[in-house]
């Protein structure tokens, strides 16, 4: 049962607009703020915590809010509330309407995301990575997953955020490895080895399964990924190359997506601003028969990460004309290009035709 409730006001400050989604510790909702308009806010699954809790779990969050990285999801507030249930803690931050990285895979249906997109999106994890990880002593994500990269779109175009710094070293590792379908593969070898994760190469390696999912639809591993008895031993199953399931995959690109998912830790990329530079020489292979890819016979669904959002063409055309409608007025034109990156996860073909339409209004242009 959710903790909080349509139209529940928290705080005199919050309106509860709809549930999100949760995770292992948290349910995230869509609130607006009384002054500023749309944020996401956070709420802690354990009730009874205290502000100094909560401030203690954010503060590598808080820290690189700070900084102002475009590739890291801004912290805007922190607090406690009263409930019937007993006092929740709760964090606000920006709120993204394109959702996850999960949900941009899955509206691509049975396409495969064009390799320049996959690139463009691993580069921009790895630019806000890299921040983290260049800070003295390092800050350690420990919970790189598509579920905790949130993707919509600015005035650029694709832009990715990573949320949840820091919050992975304060949960029990094994609420962790249960919290979602094909998510235990994300953790790297010297998890299941000898339980430790706390290692800039920990986070490449999530990395590396995410650039691997992008790229083929599959997991790294696949076969063995949600096994009850996953263990340390299972790694040693051979990847299967990512060129023989993608022809846009070059030979540059395959040999740094198998680096970052080395299983040794030294092999690997140390920290993401090593795999950022090889990242950075890559260059689209022109590729004979054209660009498009599909998933293999038989398979209609991208299923590796358990459930998925179904594609709903007359869904999309509602947000769509109604995207279009608010567009109308220059001060809501943020506002339409949120709906319209919901329309893009309900139908891909609206994605291809009007993306440039969410970049000019990002820009607060109409058209």
């Amino acid at each position: 049962m959710a903790i909080l409730a349509e139209g529940q006001k928290i705080n005199e400050t919050y309106e509860v607009e709809r549930f999100l989604g949760e995770g292992a510790f948290a349910e995230v909702y869509r609130v607006k703020h009384r002054f500023l308009g749309r944020q996401a806010m956070k709420v802690f699954k354990s009730l009874g915590m205290t502000i100094s809790e909560i401030e203690t779990m954010l503060g590598e969050a808080l820290l690189l809010s700070q900084i102002g990285h475009p590739n890291i999801v801004r912290v805007f507030d922190a607090n406690i509330s009263k409930s019937k249930k007993g006092d929740f803690g709760y964090f606000t931050m920006e709120y993204v309407a394109g959702g996850s990285l999960d949900k941009f895979w899955q509206s691509y249906g049975t396409k495969i995301i064009p390799v320049e997109d996959t690139v463009q999106i691993i580069k921009q994890i790895c630019h806000g990575l890299s921040v983290a990880h260049n800070e003295n002593p390092p800050i350690i994500h420990r919970d790189i997953k598509p579920q905790n990269i949130l993707v919509g779109y600015d005035a650029n175009g694709i832009r990715a955020r990573i949320s949840d710094f820091g919050l992975a070293k304060h949960v029990n590792p094994l609420t962790l490895l249960a919290s979602a379908k094909g998510t235990k593969i994300f953790k790297s070898p010297e998890v299941f080895k000898n339980n430790k994760s706390d290692s800039c190469s920990g986070d490449v390696w999530a990395i590396g399964c995410i650039l691997y999912l992008l790229l083929t639809d599959r997991l790294p591993f696949a076969e063995i990924a949600d096994s009850e008895f996953f263990e340390y031993s299972n790694f040693k199953t051979p990847i299967t190359p990512p060129s023989r399931l993608n022809l846009s995959v070059n030979t540059l690109l395959e040999k740094i997506t198998l680096k970052a998912l080395e299983i040794e830790p030294l092999k690997r990329y140390q920290n993401a601003m090593e795999l950022l530079k090889d990242l950075n020489r890559w260059k689209p292979s022109k590729v004979k028969g054209g660009e498009e890819f599909y998933l293999s016979s038989g398979q209609t669904t991208k299923s590796a990460l358990g459930e998925h959002t179904p594609v709903d063409e007359s869904k999309a055309a509602d947000l769509f004309k109604q995207a279009m409608e608010i567009s109308k007025f220059s001060n809501k034109l943020n506002e339409a290009a949120d709906m319209l990156e919901q329309a893009f996860l309900k139908w891909p073909e609206y994605k291809e035709k009007y993306e440039y339409l969410a970049k000019l209004w990002r820009k607060g242009i109409s058209r």
